[in-house]
Formats: structure tokens, C-alpha cells, sequence
């Protein structure tokens, strides 16, 4: 059984819900290459029709030529166990790289990535526009050294209506789901080496929409502006 931790379903106006989400703002290319500048205008993170709009525009900011938002529950909400929903739709477009993830807490207390562990719930990037990854990583698996648990998974018509995408976290497996269907479960191999399992601690989540990089690729500039739209988000405890 599951108890509901944290909710928010977006039904107000304006900017993200300060007791819920806190905006990420930089360009530094967040160790992907991505093109990127995130920032707290409410033209790029905004709520409006009970959705969380996280938007890409195609223009000069600072260092960056393009601008998009990125929004996280660092110091509101973490959880350890448990279920996660995230109600959205995904952005169409070659370097759309939409994300739904989660850090361990301690990547703010000096524990660097990939040490800290990353859960990634769903990841989309436009070149492949009917795929999702699911994935971890640890300081012994991750994509540096091409070896993280992930797959991908074919789904039709992405983009075209908003989808459930969840995680359900117990001490040694992860199984994620699509609209309540499971696709894929990674269970602990190795219980020898506790820093290539980090995933026995606080996390909390982020969600965002990056730009190019390694992994999102070439950028179509006629498909600006672009939008990542959540209808809902909640956390679950286990009982």
C-alpha cells in the first residue's frame, strides 16, 4: 500500500508553487554539452490551465542561444521508496531532450555526480521521436562509461496527448511504467559494493527541458517555441 506524500496538480496561476518547487537557473551545459540557459522569467517556468509550462524559445541569453526551464524539490520534497506519477506531454522537435529524474540528496552536501546515484523516470530526446529511456547510475554503472542499466522503449503517437509516466522504487529494483503499463524493471545485481547502488537514500526530483547536448542532439530552430507540459505530480510512500 501507498500513502500520497506530495502532490500538486498545478490549479493556480503563475509561478511554480515556492513551497514545492524550487526554479533552476544557468547555462553551463550541465556536463552534457547542452545549449541551453535556464532561467526564472515566467516566459520559460510558468503555471497557466492547471499545467506547469517549462519552455524552450530560440534566442541569445548571456552566454546561450537558447533559454528553457528547469524546476526541482531540493529541500521541499525527498523521498526514499515509493511511487512517483508525472502526468505529461512531451515536446516533438529534433533537440528536445524533456526529463523526468531524480539526484540523491547529497550531491548538495559535496557528493559529486555520479557518486550521488541519478534515477532517470523518463527521458525523451526528439532525434528518435517514438522512443523513452528509462535508466540509473551510480558511480560504477553510468553513461560515461557506457554501462548504466537502461532501456529504451517504442510507444506510438508521443507528443500528441499528455501520459503518466511512473516509477515504482523499492530497496533493490526500480520498475517504471507508461500510462499504467509496466516497461522495464532493474533490480540490484551486486550487494558487494554499496557505491554502484546508491539508491538507499533521499532523493528528490527534477524535471526539465534541455536543449541539444550530447544526447539531445541537433537543434531544429523552426520548431521554436517548445514546450514541456505537466498536468499533475505525486510522490507516494510506501506503507
Amino acid at each position: 500500500m501507498y500513502k500520497l506524500i506530495f502532490e500538486d496538480d498545478f490549479n493556480y496561476e503563475g509561478k511554480p508553487n515556492p513551497k514545492h518547487w524550487n526554479v533552476d537557473t544557468g547555462g553551463w551545459g550541465f556536463g552534457n554539452n547542452e545549449s541551453q540557459h535556464y532561467t526564472d522569467r515566467l516566459k520559460n517556468v510558468f503555471v497557466k490551465d492547471s499545467l506547469l509550462h517549462l519552455v524552450a524559445y530560440k534566442e541569445d541569453y548571456e552566454e546561450n542561444k537558447y533559454t528553457s526551464g528547469k524546476v526541482n524539490t531540493y529541500g521541499k520534497m525527498d523521498m526514499m521508496y515509493g511511487k512517483i506519477e508525472v502526468k505529461a506531454k512531451l515536446p516533438l522537435g529534433l533537440g528536445t531532450w524533456p526529463a523526468i529524474w531524480m539526484l540523491g540528496n547529497n550531491i548538495k552536501q559535496g557528493v559529486s555526480w555520479p557518486a550521488c546515484g541519478e534515477i532517470d523516470i523518463m527521458e525523451f530526446v526528439g532525434q528518435e521521436p517514438d522512443k523513452v529511456l528509462f535508466s540509473l547510475h551510480s558511480q560504477g554503472y553510468n553513461h560515461k562509461k557506457n554501462n548504466n542499466p537502461h532501456v529504451k522503449k517504442t510507444f506510438n503517437n508521443l507528443g500528441e496527448k499528455f501520459q503518466v509516466f511512473s516509477m515504482i522504487w523499492e530497496p533493490d529494483k526500480f520498475e517504471f511504467y507508461v500510462d499504467g503499463i509496466h516497461q522495464h524493471t532493474i533490480e540490484r545485481k551486486n550487494k558487494t559494493i554499496p557505491e554502484d547502488w546508491p539508491f538507499q537514500a533521499p532523493f528528490y526530483l527534477i524535471l526539465n527541458l534541455a536543449i541539444g547536448g550530447t544526447l539531445g542532439g541537433e537543434i531544429d530552430d523552426s520548431i521554436f517555441p517548445v514546450k514541456f507540459l505537466i498536468d499533475y505530480v505525486k510522490v507516494y510512500e510506501k506503507v
